[in-house]
């Protein structure tokens, strides 16, 4: 069967990469093609384009490159016609994918979506029109099943991907060597996978450097982006190093980390790393959200405890004063850490074990079979 994925960041990328390993093992004769990244095209999809060219952060952001998401969107409808494959699997990245359910829904090409929107986030309703697109819903939380079964929408609870990955991770004893670091301890500072969030996040994170002379300070970076953006941003610290994909074994030796709201902030926590949670966007941006979002927290890890167990710095309270502060209470010693620890342990518990990749491959491969007959 032919299979047809599109995931318009890094994130869905990575769990588009696992998707595709997990449903060659239930259809041996199973072809893929994607919008994605270099995960899925080493899992074996022929990739059309990468996400770099489809990641837009914010309404702004979003109003200033219309041209280019109404191209991508007019090209991605193009090529489904042309390939007309048994089923397109969507990969969160809501705004661009919904648009491409209806299309497909339109021209009778059945539709999957792996890892919801969040819908539950803001502007709920947007569920009933996702019932009405999509023939299928794999979710990775264990609550969405209850906000769904709220419009009588049945979708199936597969866990978390994520845990795929850290299980499969083992932590590069000659880590520190190759990156040329000290045996000084580590903070980690992790700006994002967007052009825009580097851009706003980096040089508010490399503000408290110089307030914690006992550590060694490490930029996260990802080879999607150029390095020139980074050393860009890092003008007051311009010799910091930069490790590019590679965040997990940069966790794992990390004491604590900065984290731009994202993916990021649930894989810090469950590699029981230390965080404090920051994200900053654009005026406009942010008066819009606000006046739309439904839940208290951004932060996948407060959102699944339903309680504020990473501190989040968001927009004016992102300052280097709170910053200093929040990072000194999560450090050894500090009066955070802890009750981060004991709050990171109960967030394993909820999202539980590894095999969501799997379970949700077998699902999909048993569902079209079913279909087909």
């Amino acid at each position: 069967m032919m299979y047809y994925l599109i995931a318009g960041e890094r994130s869905g990328d990575l769990h588009g990469g696992n998707l595709i390993k997990a449903i060659r093992q239930h259809d041996s004769d199973a072809r893929f093609r994607a919008w994605g990244g270099e995960q899925m095209e080493e899992a074996g999809a022929t990739l059309v384009r990468h996400y770099r060219e489809m990641a837009f952060m914010g309404f702004l952001e979003v109003v200033q490159n219309l041209g280019t998401i109404r191209r991508n969107l007019r090209d991605c409808q193009q090529d489904l016609l042309a390939t007309r494959p048994d089923v397109l699997i969507l990969i969160d990245y809501a705004g661009f994918n919904l648009r491409m359910a209806r299309f497909a829904k339109k021209h009778g090409i059945q539709v999957f979506y792996y890892i919801s929107p969040k819908v539950w986030a803001w502007n709920q309703k947007r569920a009933l029109k996702i019932k009405a697109v999509v023939d299928r819903m794999f979710v990775i939380f264990p609550f969405e099943v209850g906000f769904y079964t709220q419009f009588d929408y049945n979708v199936d609870y597969v866990g978390n991907p994520l845990m795929d990955a850290i299980a499969a991770f083992r932590p590069d004893p000659g880590f520190r060597e190759k990156y040329r670091l000290s045996d000084k301890p580590v903070i980690a500072l992790l700006p994002g996978s967007r052009r825009q969030e580097v851009f706003q996040m980096l040089p508010a994170m490399l503000e408290t450097v110089r307030h914690f002379p006992d550590y060694q300070f490490v930029v996260s970076g990802v080879s999607n982006l150029p390095e020139s953006l980074y050393k860009t941003a890092m003008t007051t610290s311009p010799d910091l190093p930069i490790v590019v994909d590679d965040a997990y074994n940069l966790l794992a030796v990390a004491d604590a980390a900065l984290v731009t709201s994202g993916t990021a902030t649930l894989e810090t926590a469950l590699l029981n790393t230390p965080e404090v949670v920051c994200y900053k966007t654009s005026w406009i941006s942010f008066e819009v959200a606000k006046r739309l979002i439904a839940v208290s927290y951004i932060s996948l890890v407060n959102l699944i405890l339903d309680r504020e167990a990473v501190k989040e710095l968001t927009q004016h309270l992102l300052t280097t004063e709170n910053l200093i502060r929040e990072l000194g209470k999560i450090l050894p010693g500090g009066s955070s850490h802890a009750r981060q620890q004991a709050d990171y342990a109960e967030l394993r518990e909820k999202v539980g074990g590894p095999g969501a990749s799997d379970r949700a491959g077998e699902l999909m491969v048993q569902y079209l079979r079913t279909s087909k007959r």
